[in-house]
Parts: C-alpha cells; sequence; structure tokens
C-alpha cells in the first residue's frame, strides 16, 4: 500500500515539505509506503487540447516537466495527499497546473481516481487557508475519492522555512491526518463491504 504526496511548492526544504516529513513518519510508522513528488514552478499549464481525455491515454501530451510520473504514481497509489503554500489567498500557480493535467487526464474519462483516501494541507502565514484548504479537497471532491481528514482544518502556520514546526496544534493535526490516510488505505484495500458501482453521469453545458 501507497500514498503519493504533491508538494506543490516551488521551495525546497520549505514550509510545506517540513510539514510533508511529518506526515510521512507516521504513516510510514504504519507500514504503508509514502512518497513525495515536488514538480517546483516550471511546469506547463493544462492546454485544454483534450488529448489524454480523447485517446485514454493516461498522460498528458506534454513529456518535459515531470507531470506525466506524478500522474503515473497518482494512479498505482492507494491514497493521495495534495499540499500547497497559500500564495494570494489560494494554491499555488505551480500545484494548480499539476492538478488541472492530472485530474483531466487520470480522472476526466475512465475514472483512474475513483475511491482513492485523499488529504489536504496547506501552508500559510496569515490568511488564505480555509480558500486554500477547500480548493485541494474540492479538486478530489469531484474526482470521487474518499477524502480524509483530521481534527481540524489542514492548514499550518509559518512564513520562514522552518516555523510551521512552531505551530504545534498544526503540526499534531498534520500527523493525525498522517495515520488517518494509513488506516483509511488499509481499510480500502480489504474492504468489507463492496464498493458500488461506477459510471459515466450526463455531460451538460448551461447555454445551448
Amino acid at each position: 500500500m501507497k500514498i503519493v504526496a504533491i508538494n506543490g511548492s516551488p521551495r525546497k526544504n520549505g514550509n510545506t515539505a517540513r510539514c510533508l516529513e511529518a506526515v510521512g513518519r507516521e504513516v510510514e510508522a504504519a507500514g504503508v509506503e509514502f512518497q513525495v513528488f515536488q514538480p517546483g514552478a516550471d511546469v506547463h499549464p493544462c492546454m485544454a487540447c483534450y488529448h489524454c481525455l480523447n485517446t485514454g491515454s493516461l498522460r498528458c501530451v506534454r513529456n518535459d516537466d515531470g507531470v506525466n510520473d506524478i500522474i503515473a504514481a497518482c494512479i498505482e497509489a492507494d491514497g493521495i495527499l495534495l499540499a500547497s503554500p497559500v500564495y494570494h489567498g489560494g494554491i499555488a500557480g505551480g500545484m494548480k497546473c499539476v492538478l488541472d493535467r492530472l485530474m483531466l487526464a487520470a480522472g476526466c474519462g475512465d475514472n483512474q481516481l475513483r475511491h482513492k483516501a485523499g488529504g489536504a494541507l496547506c501552508t500559510l502565514r496569515r490568511s488564505g487557508g480555509m480558500e486554500t484548504y477547500q480548493q485541494l479537497l474540492g479538486t478530489m471532491d469531484a474526482m470521487e475519492m474518499v477524502i480524509v481528514t483530521s481534527d481540524y482544518w489542514g492548514a499550518v502556520h509559518g512564513a520562514d522555512p522552518g516555523e510551521v514546526l512552531e505551530d504545534e496544534e498544526g503540526m499534531a493535526m498534520a500527523r493525525k491526518l498522517g495515520r488517518n490516510m494509513a488506516w483509511m488505505v488499509k481499510v480500502l484495500h480489504n474492504p468489507a463491504v463492496p464498493a458500488p458501482e461506477g459510471g459515466a453521469r450526463p455531460m451538460m453545458n448551461f447555454i445551448r
């Protein structure tokens, strides 16, 4: 069993990375593998060409920035943890690029993300935590993932690298999220109750 985390921060060894390190220790202590991808700031945005959707390739046509490695890892994983710093009240730009392409390539056709465990964290200096956290959760909600939470909203405070470690409550919340996600992937891996059938939903435009 494996949980894949996406670190949406362009900074190496920043506060988002520190949070994920703490989560990873809890996940691995529970006997679940944990892998972090950090695509950085040089990722391309989705071009809305729909090549991935029309061909069912489960890959993005852009193949030069590591996003296809993330897509493949998320398809194989039992759980996915999305983590981003708060930039101007929302998720980081690079993270948005990754999520747009991941969800279209892996989720919008033959949904490969359905019923995977999903969790979210964000790091911030002051404001925008709830908005960013809800953006991350909303992405997984639309992919029919099983959302896992902690005992408080997933926002950890800190500005300079390492300051999140001083947010004792936030870090405790993050560690509990790790334990809860590890537990959930085990539950989903061997469910006592069969999963309901899936199926495509009707696609409608509001303006015809």
